[in-house]
């Protein structure tokens, strides 16, 4: 894939003229973002998952705060997964976390691999 002129790659800072305090050294970034090498491992999930016939349709939101790749069944209901990151918590808990569609945080860490492979577990199914 490349990008054409004016093409924006998704990860990369969409800030103002640089010359904002986001543009000082040690300074936060308008918004968080994936990496490339993030998005991959999470559309790697995604991919597997659709395959699968689980999950269907996805969106992603970039905040100030964080970073959000949310999953969907079906594209009218609320997400069955939202895979955050939130760079503000990496010191404590992780930046990493998994949070289902009832709120309840499944896995947090500090390292995406790990997070992802509680949703990449074997799901098992009733088939009466």
């Amino acid at each position: 894939m490349s990008l054409e002129c004016g093409d924006n790659e998704p990860s990369e800072f969409r800030g103002g003229d640089g010359a904002g305090p986001a543009a000082l050294p040690g300074a936060t970034p308008a918004r968080v973002t994936f990496s490339r090498r993030e998005l991959s491992r999470i559309l790697g999930l995604y991919g597997r998952k659709v395959a699968s016939g689980e999950w269907r349709d996805y969106a992603i939101d970039f905040h100030k705060d964080r970073a959000v790749f949310s999953v969907f069944r079906r594209t009218t209901e609320v997400p069955l997964y939202r895979i955050e990151k939130n760079p503000r918590l990496a010191r404590r808990q992780g930046a990493w976390r998994v949070v289902s569609a009832t709120g309840l945080i499944v896995k947090m860490g500090h390292e995406l691999d790990r997070v992802l492979r509680e949703l990449d577990k074997v799901s098992l199914r009733i088939v009466s």
